[in-house]
């Protein structure tokens, strides 16, 4: 038995944050990791050979860049604890079949004239689009990194003026809807169609439009942030300030339950029988779909909804490979983004796709992204070599009713295929490749249910103060104090946003502390 201020479940980012700042705080923090890595979705690891470092799962930390934790360095993460970011001024580009390309800068302009290779009408549209973006993002940035207000209010201030009626029907449009009253062009429309895709839902689907804003609003003001050495230098800065702050992070155990007496979190129990007891608080990265058998004394109703929870309706495979040399694209030397989406000529195409995931098949077109960050951080691999990471979408029941174990690497070689016509040198380039099937997954996160990267559904009946579910939606269980919950699947979302900022806050004000 061993006991801490603040036991933490699962060493994810959001919970090594909200860790993090009780540690600041002067409270003993004992994080708790049932893998033999610390990272969550947030980790670096020698996955294909020795000497070339992958991120598994996150790759560039994009909204993190807009939280106090980063912008204003509250924890000293970047200026003592050695974090540091690159920012490429190229962080999106689409390059399609027929071998033109598409890039979105951070320099408006620079966007503007990409788009005008298309559309001068389109130009001008983009920079209308900018404009709103920029204009809405104090508003939505401010939304992200504290505990969400009530849902009922929220829209009730935005129906108080002509500015606020118009967020709410952008929340409401599809961002098809959208970019059709934007822009005319094809390719100008699917290449920010993309941006849904990379949400894991379709350009179609309702509800998607505003992720256009936040977006661009995110790209032009902050930038798609490398981290120098890989995501998990995100991880390893955080476990570091734990540590020197008298706290430690251990691998290795795997909790059974949340100890709870007399309505209080007091704890966790592993499955090997040790117990960990937590004289303050408990965080924990328990999915909503495991809170039952996780956390005794919840009322029926509250477990009967988090269950309840969706999924998203696709999932990622992922390819990551060791590179005999940097990728070759087709289209030129120019190719050279932290994200690089392989696109059809056609916009009907793309959208086809995710109506075969839709309806539990495989999508026609594969609907590959892809990120060689090898390209602004050469620290991770040897002299002149690179890797790649790249993803396509799937279903986590195949069509075939076959299992993954089994199959993801013939789907893994359909995507080197697909890649194979942008990217000269595939296969023969790739020293060694590893592949992540939805399952992998699954088993490598528990928040990661049924392969879903964003923990549950990003529906607007799953956003904001309802994420995952009115009850749990403010970080915490009803009927269990002291327990504060931390993941993908609370506000406002997956990604990389150091959430855990806002579970820490709310623990802050329960016992009385002073935020840093």
């Amino acid at each position: 038995m061993s006991s801490s201020d603040i036991v933490v479940i699962g060493s994810g980012h959001n919970g090594l944050v909200a860790g993090a700042y009780l540690a600041a705080a002067g409270k003993k923090v004992t994080v708790l990791e049932r893998n033999a890595w610390h990272g969550g979705g947030v980790v670096t690891r020698e996955l294909t050979v020795p000497g070339f470092r992958h991120d598994q799962h996150s790759m560039a930390h994009i909204f993190i860049q807009g939280n106090p934790l980063l912008a204003n360095d509250e924890l000293g993460l970047k200026s003592k604890y050695g974090l540091r970011y690159v920012f490429p001024e190229l962080p999106m580009m689409s390059v399609f079949e027929d071998g033109s390309t598409l890039g979105l800068y951070r320099d408006r302009e620079r966007t503007c004239a990409e788009i005008a290779k298309f559309s001068a009408r389109d130009a001008d549209s983009y920079r209308r689009l900018a404009d709103q973006a920029a204009a809405w993002l104090p508003m939505i940035a401010a939304t992200l990194y504290s505990a969400p207000m009530p849902q009922g209010a929220s829209f009730a201030l935005m129906d108080q003026s002509r500015e606020g009626r118009e967020l709410w029907k952008v929340t409401q449009q599809s961002t098809h809807d959208l970019l059709c009253q934007y822009f005319e062009h094809d390719k100008v429309r699917m290449h920010f169609a993309r941006i849904a895709g990379e949400n894991l839902v379709s350009p179609d689907e309702k509800s998607t439009a505003i992720g256009t804003f936040v977006f661009v609003g995110f790209l032009e003001a902050y930038g798609f942030g490398v981290p120098v050495g890989g995501s998990g230098e995100l991880t390893r800065s955080l476990i570091d300030y734990i540590r020197d702050h008298g706290g430690q992070v251990l691998d290795s155990v795997d909790v059974e339950r949340v100890i709870v007496r007399n309505g209080r979190a007091c704890g966790a129990l592993a499955k090997d029988g040790r117990e960990f007891l937590a004289k303050d608080a408990v965080i924990g990265a328990i999915h909503p779909h495991h809170l039952r058998r996780m956390v005794a004394g919840v009322d029926p109703l509250v477990l009967k909804d988090a269950e309840a929870t969706e999924m998203s309706p696709a999932a990622c495979i992922t390819v990551h490979a060791a590179m005999q040399r940097p990728l070759r694209f087709k289209a030129g030397d120019h190719v050279k983004a932290v994200m690089i989406e392989l696109l059809p000529n056609r916009y009907e195409t793309l959208r086809r796709s995710f109506d075969d995931l839709r309806y539990g098949g495989f999508s026609a077109y594969p609907l590959v992204g892809l990120g060689s960050l090898t390209m602004f951080d050469p620290s991770r691999v040897p002299a002149g070599k690179a890797t790649m990471h790249a993803w396509d979408y799937v279903n986590y029941e195949r069509p075939d009713g076959k299992g993954w174990q089994d199959t993801k690497q013939a789907y893994a070689e359909r995507m080197i295929a697909h890649m194979s016509g942008f990217i000269d040198g595939l296969p023969e380039d790739i020293i060694a490749y590893h592949c992540d099937s939805p399952e992998d997954m699954e088993r490598t996160s528990p928040s990661f249910l049924r392969g879903d990267l964003h923990g549950i559904a990003t529906t607007t009946y799953q956003s904001g103060a309802h994420r995952p579910t009115p009850d749990l939606g403010q970080m915490g269980v009803p009927g269990v104090d002291r327990l504060y919950l931390v993941g993908p699947f609370q506000h406002p979302g997956g990604g990389v946003f150091g959430a855990g900022r806002a579970a820490a806050l709310r623990a802050f004000d329960d016992l009385g502390l002073s935020f840093p």
